[in-house]
């Protein structure tokens, strides 16, 4: 019993491993389709679409058998519980691959309006944070899933800042609309692919150390807003201030 299992858990782990290498390809392609206005190569990110959903059904019944027939606990039911997570988060991502793909089809035939919007600097931070949660995972490696998570915030703000300069576009340039919208399109799945690397980084950090940080710093930002700027504060620091 306990050499089936092992064997059926090694398996598992090549499987997810597999699908990492495939949707890291095709977010990395579909980056490059928008960057260069390569059409031919976003037609076969959305081509691919296909593989990555079968191999996401696969390795959820995969994950599924194992925990119905050998019903495992601590790190191996915690294994289990990540893969199943990670595997939607991937390919969900796969999904923001191919919408940005398609996307770079549409915007290869408008090139005024895509060469003023430079992707280059968020879609390498997105990359280096896809990258960053899949080594986290093939390596075990707590540290680096948290810096994932730190990086987030930076998407964030360059998603917010690209609203900003493609909203600035539209007031100038009125007959340029569907593909600026179409520009604003790429961001957000851009944004979007970060949020789930996070997700995968947080499922890694659960994985390894049993610790749920999930929502942790929002709640750390919430309780800080809750308390104001003075909370903890001495008396004799107020009365300094006064």
């Amino acid at each position: 019993m306990a050499i089936h299992f092992q064997k059926e858990m090694d398996d598992l782990k090549k499987h997810i491993l597999s699908l990492c290498a495939l949707v890291e390809k095709y977010v990395l392609a579909a980056a490059r389709a928008i960057e260069e206005q390569d059409a031919d190569a976003a037609r076969e990110v959305i081509a691919k679409d296909i593989e990555i959903d079968r191999q996401e059904v696969m390795i959820e019944e995969e994950a599924l058998k194992i925990l119905a027939l050998y019903q495992p606990v601590a790190t191996d039911l915690r294994f289990l519980v990540s893969v199943i997570k990670i595997n939607n988060d991937l390919e969900r991502i796969g999904d923001l691959a191919v919408n940005i793909a398609e996307r770079a089809v549409w915007l290869s035939c408008c090139e005024t309006a895509a060469e003023r919007i430079d992707f280059r600097g968020m879609c390498d931070k997105v990359l280096a944070m896809l990258r960053n949660s899949l080594d986290a995972l093939v390596n075990w490696n707590i540290e680096q899933a948290r810096a994932v998570c730190a990086a987030d915030d930076e998407v964030d703000a360059m998603n917010r800042e690209m609203y900003e300069t493609i909203k600035a576009a539209l007031r100038k340039s009125h007959e340029e609309v569907e593909c600026l919208v179409h520009l604003l399109g790429v961001s957000r799945s851009l944004e979007r692919i970060a949020d789930h690397a996070t997700n995968i980084a947080e499922d890694v950090i659960y994985m390894i150390g049993g610790e749920i940080v999930r929502h942790k710093a929002e709640e750390f930002q919430e309780t800080q807003s809750e308390r104001g700027p003075n909370h903890g504060k001495s008396a004799t620091d107020s009365d300094r201030r006064g």
